[in-house]
């Protein structure tokens, strides 16, 4: 939960700050298939049991649309070197981006996720290096 960790590893993301325990502003850069746009919103880390689980909430602005979502994350410890990460999450969205951004929304959200993995990854490793 290292915001210059994630601010790293989040694709669109280019400023997250903690405005209090669990609650952070982010500024987010995002590409719709042809709609694109700076949003600027809220975070939260809500209804945590450690180390199992924690809920994302995040309300997002911008000139063309608002987005909502949920993320439920489930955290399973598999070993002492593994984690089993599951997720599952809603996204409602508002204006422009609603009408435009709805038809090329699954896509751009698997990219995101896959991308957002791959950086996490190369993160942990790094981590692991420089702790040898």
């Amino acid at each position: 939960m290292d915001t210059d960790v994630l601010t790293r590893i989040t694709p669109g993301i280019t400023r997250l700050e903690e405005i209090e325990k669990d609650k952070y502003t982010a500024i987010a850069d995002v590409k719709m298939g042809p709609v694109s746009g700076s949003f600027k919103g809220d975070m939260e880390v809500a209804d945590k049991t450690e180390p199992e689980y924690f809920m994302l909430k995040v309300k997002q602005n911008s000139r063309i649309g608002n987005v909502s979502a949920d993320v439920a994350i489930h955290l399973k410890n598999v070993s002492e070197e593994e984690t089993e990460l599951t997720f599952e999450g809603d996204a409602r969205l508002s204006g422009l981006l609603a009408r435009t951004g709805q038809r090329v929304l699954s896509g751009v959200a698997n990219t995101l996720t896959k991308q957002f993995f791959s950086a996490l990854e190369e993160e942990v490793e790094k981590s692991k290096a420089a702790n040898t």
